[in-house]
């Protein structure tokens, strides 16, 4: 009888956590990591009190498994690549890079979760972050990186390949924060998320511009006599 009972409480237990994984979710997207409170988180997953505790150890334990959990799942349904081949051309890696990451943060369910998490996360780091770099946010940065040295050239300093990738990134991150701002400023505007196209396509117009500028050598200036 006890052997029968078994999976019974294994089912219990992974329902609970992933109760609490769905409800921290909710929670810390909502007011954030340090405003979060495990009695709120638990009462919404319907646990103990000491749920959390058991499961993850603590409320940083859950915050950095929702963390990973809410960007695994972003990555995984708008992957960087979108099935390009590796010798697909440097401006269509681009495009697609930035129209993905636009999707992660801007398409409507998941920014509730992911994209206020990661915008939260950005402006209060917590202990998390050091994981999530490592996981997720490394990875992207290394493969942005690559599609600037094809468009670049190999011999472009690492220097400038950082700032023109942070450039791009900088670009995609203005229409995540800034939504209430975008509203007010054009309040008869469709919102970002119903325009993701059109936006990728403008970011990335406007970095290949940017990126020409650095590809064509300045010519010196002439000392005034």
């Amino acid at each position: 009888m006890s052997g029968s009972s078994r999976p019974n409480s294994s089912a219990a237990q992974a329902a609970t956590r992933r109760a609490l994984l769905d409800s921290g979710a909710d929670v810390f997207a909502e007011v954030g990591f340090h405003n979060a409170t495990t009695r709120e988180i638990c009462r919404r997953a319907n646990a103990n009190v000491a749920a959390i505790n058991y499961h993850f150890g603590d409320k940083t334990g859950l915050y950095s498994e929702v963390l990973a959990e809410q960007s695994r799942v972003a990555r995984e349904r708008f992957p960087s690549t979108d099935g390009l081949t590796a010798n697909a051309a440097p401006a269509e890696q681009l495009r697609v890079f930035i129209r993905s990451f636009l999707q992660r943060v801007l398409s409507p369910d998941l920014h509730a979760r992911h994209g206020r998490i990661m915008a939260r996360e950005m402006v209060e780091p917590t202990a998390a972050l050091d994981r999530l770099v490592s996981e997720a946010i490394r990875p992207d940065a290394e493969r942005l990186t690559a599609i600037m040295r094809r468009l670049l050239g190999p011999k472009t300093p690492a220097a400038t390949l950082r700032l023109c990738g942070m450039s791009v990134v900088g670009q995609i991150l203005f229409y995540c924060h800034c939504q209430p701002v975008i509203q007010r400023l054009f309040p008869d505007q469709p919102a970002d998320a119903a325009r993701i196209d059109e936006l990728a396509q403008h970011i990335t117009g406007f970095s290949l511009a940017g990126v020409q500028n650095y590809r064509t050598p300045v010519a010196p200036r002439r000392a005034q006599r």
